[in-house]
């Protein structure tokens, strides 16, 4: 096929949005954002208790957290593997090659993102009111969730970026989810299978579609970060 006709093709199972192409595309959205969700709820407070507390070893978590910002996505599909196979401590759940071992996946790598950028954010704002907050009576655990709610423009652009993470993986969901048809395919797992397969229509249908996505998501966060600072300013 002409790269012309597969365009063509491609933007005609756009506009129609083709049943094979929409269960994938849901999928994918259903599979980001309830990981990066879950990765919110163990983040975010994380992040703002290590901008906050002071203890021994606070200084190495955000350092190991800022190294686990750029983990391999293979190396985690691997341990979550290892972890959800049949001789692994979760076997018996049967997690593995489902939607739910992807998620956890996902949760893997966007998890340690969204911890970290909440940290580095909530700390500034620490050391801008740490003085006027303990004069007024806060103690630590109500200033972590003074912080994060003051923090929320930001915070909301942190999010993104985690779900900009997890909608463009790939290796990690490939090796756990396993790219079974109508079970565990997604938009990157099938863009690889596509083109392999030389199907250039829908592998291009759906990188137009995860483009179009992750633009969206990066002008959501500059919209964001730029009502933030109008706010502020």
């Amino acid at each position: 096929m002409e790269i012309g006709d597969a365009f063509a093709a491609a933007m005609a199972l756009i506009i129609n949005f083709e049943s094979g192409l929409a269960e994938i595309v849901l999928l994918s959205l259903q599979v980001s954002i309830i990981a990066v969700a879950i990765a919110c709820l163990i983040g975010l407070p994380i992040g703002a208790a290590l901008a906050v507390f002071q203890f021994p070893g606070r200084t190495a978590i955000a350092v190991i957290l800022n190294a686990m910002m750029g983990l391999p996505p293979v190396v985690v599909g691997l341990i979550v593997y290892l972890t959800l196979s049949r001789s692994g401590p979760l076997g018996t759940l049967g997690l593995l090659y489902t939607p739910t071992a992807m998620i956890i996946a996902q949760i893997c790598l966007v998890t340690p993102i969204i911890a970290a950028l909440t940290r580095q954010t909530t700390e500034d704002l620490w050391q801008e009111y740490a003085e006027h907050l303990r004069s007024i009576g806060i103690g630590p655990w109500r200033a972590v969730t003074t912080l994060l709610w003051d923090n929320r423009f930001s915070l909301i652009t942190t999010i993104l970026a985690g779900f900009g993470r997890a909608s463009a993986e790939v290796g990690a969901v490939m090796i756990v989810g396993g790219n079974i048809d109508h079970v565990t395919r997604v938009m990157t797992t099938s863009i690889a299978l596509e083109t392999s397969k030389g199907d250039l229509a829908l592998a291009l249908g759906l990188g137009i579609i995860l483009l179009a996505l992750a633009l969206s998501v990066n002008a959501a966060a500059f919209i964001i970060n730029d009502a933030a600072m109008k706010r502020h300013g």
